[in-house]
């Protein structure tokens, strides 16, 4: 499993692309993805809602269990991937590309995001 070197990552698996157009896009890990199992429903937070780095503003349901989705930025949300609600499944076959979740105008970014290869030496235990 090869995570992007151009992301940074949470501890609670969460990805953040640099920001285009004044928002960075943010999505779960190849690594949440396998781990949660088949993605069947997801929830979002609303476009305009404020999230805050660290806590929960969504939630992703597998068939093995629910996850709660937490932002691994502080800021307001300008865009949801309708894609990956009409089809959640996305979230397991494409994690770093159609399957993102939401976009952000960040405020503020926590200084313990980590790099990819921090990132996969966290996931290796």
């Amino acid at each position: 499993m090869s995570n992007p070197q151009q992301l940074r990552y949470s501890k609670e698996h969460e990805w953040l692309s640099a920001a285009e157009d004044g928002a960075s896009t943010v999505g779960i890990t190849e690594h949440a993805a396998n781990a949660l199992g088949d993605v069947v429903f997801v929830q979002l937070p609303e476009v305009g809602a404020s999230v805050s780095a660290g806590e929960t503003c969504g939630e992703l349901e597998s068939t093995k269990s629910v996850s709660d989705l937490y932002s691994p930025v502080s800021g307001e949300v300008t865009e949801v991937n309708e894609d990956v609600v009409n089809d959640p499944s996305l979230v397991n076959s494409a994690p770093f590309e159609g399957g993102w979740l939401f976009k952000v105008r960040v405020t503020d970014e926590p200084a313990d995001l980590l790099s990819a290869d921090e990132y996969t030496a966290f996931t290796a235990g």
